[in-house]
């Protein structure tokens, strides 16, 4: 995608791939027959290479009904480690809070539909889940999970979340986490024009009557079985009037409060496609998204508000129509720019191109989503820049490696930074590392803003520089770390001292694309170790040496024998694929002088072999 491509324009990308494929048809299809076929459940099916499940739109909430913002940390609800990603947290941030009993309904159901998830995703290529109404929200939840898992096991499939009227999960927390992730492409809500469902939780519980939702639940849900049943529990329209006035007046507030102030104990996630008799757009801005179910609500009736959660079917049918023929609206003006050309086409799939009073607000909304989806591409192009400056820092580093490894005191790169003294050139090198670091946590913290381009870290550019940064200036962390003693107060660096730039760095790395030649095998040692964490073990083995000489517990030493004799597996592995740097085999080096002591201690022993593991007459790495 170029840097001049707009989050507006991304969007419209996504609505025309939707309504170009059978995706939306068939996932609204599905909804409807799980409506129908399988109330308070869900269905799954295969077609072609496409694994769908969807889940019905008739679910019951118990006691903790969608229209009261009943939140609760996600954290502390997830006992079963399902949405592990999203409980990382920046500093100072909002734990992720979800819709309790909207996450009771997916806990209940979990169970059930996980082993039919799990069968599909093994004969699917891509894995859509969607559901209609409350369903809408259990496909949210579900495809969190699902995308959690596979970012567990490094799961290649492409999973794509579609919802139709659904209403809101959970606060601005969790979906800055979902952008942190980069998920936010795998969801598309489809919101008709004056649907009152997605937009009923930015009013608060106290706002309304206890009869006013459970009423219009059940209208729903029998409308959703039979139309001719919806007519048994009928909404008065004095309440109708109420419910829309109500959902207004708190909408107006959060969508008139501005860019930066705009507060909601709800908030969207992801993109959504607001679609009408005319067509569709797709905006994917939260702010925008705010606002236009504020403006597009204000063109509706109370009548309508309710009954549109039932014609997504219709709806659905138009925006496939709208992208296999040329709009109408050319009968007015043509605008001098294409921008201008799309924002009329937009206002037209709405079905307000006509309405001024309602229009230009949308257009203003409109033109907002498009500035700000300008700026993360702007924010790559002056990170390019900013990476030419600071390549030098980079290179002095390894001008270090290369002098360090050729130094006639063998220790190599690692424990040359770790026992420098207070000399120049180290001291050079420590502040080239801290200037390298401001660098790549302000990328990860523009990441975490959702201020650089969806597919950043799918970009080679950034994937392959971050990975060498990783391999070559990690070890000079752990060095520091070790040498400065922070182990003796913190813990081993693996499990408290690493970086979370370099952990978000592994996971690009294994989601590249990989090349045929990267499975070659070496004909020549790496010209950095392959594991930027490999001298963080060694110090974890060199500590477990030093344990087994005093350490008199038989199962404390048997756990013991059982590290080294993995991390020796480990090392050796390395060594024989040539993933190591040399200087991990310099004569001094702490790898080489664990050998050596590991050596001599398994001499000793054999003498006393049967006190000890049979593995203990294995043989060390070289």
């Amino acid at each position: 995608m170029g840097t001049e491509t707009s989050s507006f324009e991304t969007s419209e990308m996504l609505a025309k791939f939707l309504a170009s494929t059978p995706l939306l048809s068939e996932s609204w299809r599905l909804c409807n027959i799980s409506n129908t076929s399988t109330p308070r459940g869900f269905l799954t099916e295969q077609i072609g290479d496409v694994g769908y499940i969807a889940f019905s739109g008739i679910q019951t909430v118990g006691n903790s009904e969608p229209s009261c913002g009943n939140l609760v940390p996600l954290m502390e609800s997830d006992g079963n480690a399902l949405f592990i990603p999203l409980h990382r947290l920046n500093e100072g941030e909002e734990p992720v809070m979800v819709h309790e009993g909207l996450l009771q309904l997916f806990l209940s159901m979990h169970t059930n539909f996980q082993n039919q998830m799990l069968a599909l995703t093994e004969k699917s290529k891509p894995i859509v889940i969607t559901g209609h109404s409350l369903g809408g929200t259990v496909a949210t939840l579900c495809t969190l999970w699902l995308l959690s898992y596979f970012q567990l096991v490094s799961s290649p499939l492409q999973v794509l979340c579609i919802t139709f009227g659904s209403p809101m999960l959970g606060n601005e927390s969790l979906s800055k986490a979902v952008l942190r992730e980069r998920w936010g492409g795998n969801f598309c809500n489809v919101v008709s024009k004056h649907d009152i469902m997605p937009r009923m939780l930015f009013a608060p519980q106290a706002s309304f009557t206890q009869l006013h939702f459970p009423v219009l639940l059940k209208y729903w849900h029998l409308s959703m079985t039979s139309p001719r049943f919806g007519m048994l529990a009928q909404l008065q329209d004095e309440d109708k009037a109420e419910l829309l006035r109500l959902v207004m007046c708190h909408l107006e507030v959060i969508a008139q409060a501005g860019e930066e102030v705009a507060k909601s104990l709800f908030w969207p996630l992801g993109s959504y496609l607001f679609c009408s008799e005319e067509g569709a757009i797709c905006v994917d801005n939260a702010v925008s998204v705010i606002k236009m179910m504020y403006l597009l609500l204000m063109t509706g009736s109370p009548c309508s508000s309710v009954e549109d959660h039932l014609k997504y079917g219709d709806y659905v049918e138009k925006v496939s129509l709208q992208f296999l023929k040329q709009s109408s609206f050319m009968q007015a003006d043509i605008p001098e720019s294409s921008y201008e050309s799309g924002v009329a086409m937009a206002l037209q799939s709405l079905g307000i191109y006509s309405q001024e009073t309602v229009a230009r607000p949308v257009k203003d909304c409109l033109k907002t989503a498009r500035r700000m989806g300008l700026r993360p591409n702007l924010n790559a192009a002056k990170l390019a820049v900013s990476l030419a400056k600071i390549n030098p820092y980079r290179a002095q580093i390894e001008w270090y490696k290369a002098s360090c490894d050729e130094s006639d005191d063998h220790m190599g790169y690692y424990d040359c930074f770790k026992q420098r003294d207070n000399s120049k050139k180290g001291s050079k090198v420590n502040l080239n590392r801290h200037k390298l670091a401001v660098f790549w946590n302000n990328v990860i913290k523009m990441l975490d803003n959702n201020e650089l381009p969806y597919d950043f870290n799918r970009r080679a550019k950034w994937v392959n520089t971050s990975q060498f940064y990783k391999l070559l200036v990690e070890p000079l962390d752990i060095a520091e770390y070790y040498r400065t003693g922070m182990h003796h107060v913190k813990g081993h660096y693996l499990k408290h001292g690493r970086e979370r730039r370099y952990e978000i760095f592994d996971r690009w790395w294994k989601e590249r694309k990989v090349s045929v030649d990267e499975n070659n095998k070496r004909s020549k040692f790496a010209g950095l170790t392959q594991d930027s964490r490999f001298w963080a073990r060694v110090e974890e083995a060199r500590e477990w040496l030093d344990n087994i000489r005093s350490e008199s517990d038989p199962r404390k030493l048997a756990l013991l024998w059982e590290h080294i004799d993995a991390f020796e597996k480990y090392a050796r592995e390395l060594v024989d694929n040539m993933e190591v740097s040399r200087d991990v085999l310099l004569k001094n080096s702490s790898y080489n002088l664990w050998v050596v002591e590991w050596s001599k201690l398994k001499s000793q022993l054999k003498k006393l072999s049967p006190q000890f593991p049979d593995y203990m007459n294995g043989e060390v790495v070289p």
